[in-house]
């Protein structure tokens, strides 16, 4: 069954692309067969915008099937036509892009802003990126390394590729798992988050429509509990991809690794912002709450933690906090607004529950609270900067998934150093000085899978982005990401036609 829900046409102007089910599988849009529904709710006002029928096991089983039936077919395109197949798609995308932003906001709570400025020219960019690097699938030039053989790498595709992606980027996180896979020559069964399935449709929906064949790309939404664990554990899918939380990827790598697949995680992260004496400290205080409070700091990558060296550090909280309150929440339909709601009432309340517990040990230098009047009935929560916690307090290790920045100082380089890499994550970071030297030692010694310099939240097509330790391992992006989605083969020939080689006498006879 499918509900269109509360979403008026200038709100969601595709619902009509979407009213046939929420499962794409084999090209076409399909309902679930779990007899069970879901709704979409729009975390601004809590209305119901979208309903459907969630997938169960059998239409797992259906989407892998249709996948593994695509891959003999299009492991086997040229390069040329997957990037012909691909300059297409980002054509149809970029054709689509104001229905994707606003389809992007109605489920998210993004301000209008951020889905058009970000996230879908963003998605565009990566799709007419990796319609180039599919051309450019690199190995080790041929060469004669034994001296009697020529030896040469062919990176193939694995197959069937089964991809869990988030609620918080879901456009973007759905391009991420979906385009290295199929440049590559693998096929696709991605599980978006239920929470948030209309852009992964509509971006699977616009991938047929740029001629991608059937099959290749298909969108499975339901549970975790059910249809992501089932796809996980499925024995025809030779690689999981997932991206999420942590404690989610250590369930997800324990299925995946009882089959023996493949398997990429990007997991949490709790990133360091570190601000050394010699900084410019209007540009760090900009950069801090915006790297803070993009995504109302639903971004696992976003500035968490800012350690300030002591000299700038009570003008450093006091610029910021300033800062943060003069950022405007509202609709995020509406032009003037800057922060929109978190994704729902539960994770708005989870991150209160982060603060006011910290409020027993640390200092709420602003925000900590939800608003009232016309935002009540949306997941809003004030953008909040707390000072005055210990480096081992919850506040500073957990990570929260809100608009919550704590600060905390320190008198030393190799101080700030050391509490940067002091939690157990390390998927991005940042540091902010003048001085290069100083800088390039952050750069070497912070252990995170991206550290900007004077920056924090910028990412790039053509770059790789993953992490250390709990932030899992492998990169999305760039041309990095095809050391996840191929199989590296090496071929050697004989070229010497002698019947019985040297080698053979180690084994049978003599010389």
């Amino acid at each position: 069954m499918h509900n269109p829900g509360t979403a008026t046409p200038e709100r969601f102007p595709a619902q009509d692309r979407l009213a046939a089910g929420a499962q794409f599988i084999a090209g076409r849009l399909t309902q679930g067969t779990s007899g069970r529904t879901h709704a979409v709710v729009d975390p601004a006002t809590g209305a119901e915008v979208y309903t459907y029928e969630l997938a169960g096991t059998d239409d797992v089983d259906a989407a892998v099937a249709a996948a593994r039936e695509a891959f003999p077919g299009w492991s086997s395109a040229t390069p040329g036509e997957r990037s012909d197949a691909l300059h297409r798609f980002a054509a149809v995308l970029a054709d689509r892009a104001e229905d994707l932003a606003r389809a992007e906001s109605l489920q998210c709570g993004k301000p209008l802003k951020l889905t058009r400025e970000f996230d879908v020219p963003g998605t565009v960019d990566n799709t007419a990126f990796f319609a180039g690097a599919a051309r450019h699938l690199q190995g080790q030039s041929a060469g004669e390394y034994s001296g009697d053989h020529t030896s040469y790498i062919r990176r193939e595709p694995i197959g069937v590729v089964g991809s869990i992606a988030p609620w918080n980027y879901p456009l973007q996180m759905a391009a991420w798992k979906i385009l290295p896979a199929i440049a590559a020559g693998n096929t696709v069964v991605l599980k978006p988050a239920e929470l948030t399935p209309l852009t992964s449709l509509l971006f699977a929906q616009a991938a047929t429509d740029a001629g991608i064949p059937d099959g290749v790309v298909n969108i499975v939404t339901g549970t975790g509990k059910e249809a992501g664990q089932h796809l996980v554990g499925h024995p025809d899918v030779a690689m999981t991809s997932f991206t999420g939380s942590t404690a989610v990827g250590k369930r997800v790598a324990e299925v995946a690794t009882a089959t023996v697949k493949r398997l990429h995680l990007e997991l949490g992260g709790k990133a360091p912002f570190v601000v050394f004496d010699d900084a410019d400290l209007e540009a760090a205080v900009h950069g801090a709450v915006a790297g803070a409070l993009i995504n109302t700091g639903q971004d696992c990558t976003a500035a968490t933690r800012a350690y300030v060296q002591r000299p700038l550090y009570d003008a450093f909280v006091e610029q910021t906090a300033a800062l943060m309150e003069t950022v405007r929440l509202g609709d995020p339909f509406a032009a003037g607004t800057d922060l929109g709601p978190l994704i729902s009432h539960v994770q708005r309340d989870r991150v209160a529950g982060f603060v006011d517990r910290a409020r027993g040990y640390a200092r709420v230098v602003t925000g900590g609270e939800a608003p009232q009047g016309d935002l009540a009935k949306g997941a809003y929560y004030r953008p909040t900067l707390i000072a005055d916690a210990g480096q081992d307090s919850e506040i500073v290790q957990s990570e929260i998934f809100g608009p919550v920045l704590v600060v905390l100082p320190f008198d030393h380089d190799d101080e700030g150093i050391r509490l940067a890499n002091d939690t157990p994550y390390g998927l991005a970071a940042s540091a902010w000085s003048s001085n290069v030297y100083r800088a390039n030692r952050a750069t070497r010694e912070i252990k995170a899978g991206c550290v900007w310099i004077n920056d924090h939240i910028p990412i790039i097509s053509e770059m790789p982005h993953g992490g250390y330790q709990a932030s899992g391992f492998g990169k999305d992006m760039s041309v990095y990401s095809f050391e996840e989605y191929t199989q590296v083969k090496h071929v050697m020939f004989d070229n010497t036609a002698v019947v019985r080689k040297d080698w053979h006498r180690t084994v049978f006879g003599d010389r």
